[in-house]
């Protein structure tokens, strides 16, 4: 499934990123963008392990 396939929220970032006109920026626009993205990617996934650590505990918890 590609993620344009995906339903979205109108008002949903990630789509009103995917929106934007790219044509306007300059190299260096688009090499701080990427950056900013990635931050946003490495910030993520430092929330869905931690998520996952949290459930893993949870679950160790009560299987005793």
């Amino acid at each position: 499934m590609d993620s344009d396939d995906l339903p979205r929220r109108t008002n949903d970032p990630a789509a009103q990123l995917a929106r934007q006109d790219l044509d306007p920026l300059s190299v260096a626009e688009l090499e701080e963008r990427i950056a900013l993205l990635e931050a946003e990617i490495a910030r993520c996934r430092g929330r869905i392990e931690h998520a996952v650590n949290h459930r893993a505990s949870a679950d160790a918890l009560f299987k005793r």
